[in-house]
């Protein structure tokens, strides 16, 4: 027997009382109501922002039923009804935060008149660079697909300040190491002699970026224009749109691991 509640599929204990839900996992819970990715919920709840029927919770996996009153930095979230997937080209200037302390516009900005469930994104790209991101509410999606062991490709084309070296791509491709850190991407080609097409797996914090400057070369322009089976092909900056249920299906396939 299940137990629908609002839109969940919850399953109930096998014992002779069937008309109580099991609990929840509380990063489960947060997911579904659309609050982030499991991971970044656990961190919600490590950091004290979590309240389940008015007292603090600080570990994760704490059991809620869906009933429970929670709040996250004094609002309270309900489960959703709705499973939201939104493809979304970020431009430059704007952070991949669903706030931020210093004030700046944020890319979750751009979708909150359009949508009333609460979308966060999966995966970042940082402020000045451009393209691709995906949004959801969908907990379970997000860690799926942005899991390093996903290996999920994403393509960007770079734009330089100065000439880029033959050199650079083999060695980005065999792998690099900056600031004792190591890089290496799937693929790269020299498209001319300022700009590169770069496919990342895993993808590091601002990857592309180090790597050039360790070349010292700058980047003018950087876009993600694939992840997965997803191009940027009739988005505009800014503009976005909602994920078909085969287009779901298929980026979920592509999730290795």
């Amino acid at each position: 027997m299940k137990l629908k509640a609002r839109g969940l599929n919850l399953p109930v204990n096998s014992s002779a009382d069937q008309s109580q839900p099991e609990s929840l996992r509380l990063q489960v819970y947060l997911a579904h109501c659309g609050v982030a990715s499991r991971r970044s919920c656990e961190t919600y709840i490590a950091d004290g922002r979590v309240s389940v029927n008015g007292t603090v919770v600080t570990v994760p996996g704490t059991k809620v039923l869906p009933d429970d009153t929670v709040c996250v930095d004094g609002k309270r979230v309900t489960l959703e009804e709705t499973k939201r997937y939104v493809l979304l080209n970020k431009p430059a200037g704007f952070v991949c935060s669903l706030s931020d302390e210093k004030g700046r516009q944020t890319a979750a900005s751009l979708l909150e008149p359009h949508y009333s469930e609460r979308l966060y994104n999966v995966g970042r790209l940082d402020m000045f660079s451009a393209g691709l991101v995906l949004f959801t509410n969908d907990g379970e999606f997000a860690a799926r697909v942005s899991h390093p062991s996903s290996e999920m490709e994403k393509e960007y084309v770079v734009d330089t300040s100065l000439p880029v070296p033959p050199a650079l791509a083999e060695k980005f491709v065999k792998g690099i190491r900056v600031d004792n850190v190591f890089y290496r991407c799937k693929s790269a080609e020299r498209l001319n002699s300022r700009r590169m097409r770069i496919v990342l797996i895993e993808g590091k914090n601002r990857e592309i970026r180090r790597v050039f400057e360790a070349f010292n070369i700058g980047v003018k322009q950087l876009v993600r224009i694939r992840i997965g089976n997803l191009n940027i092909q009739g988005l505009g900056p800014g503009e976005f749109r909602d994920l078909t249920a085969a287009e779901v299906a298929d980026i979920l396939a592509l999730c290795r691991g």
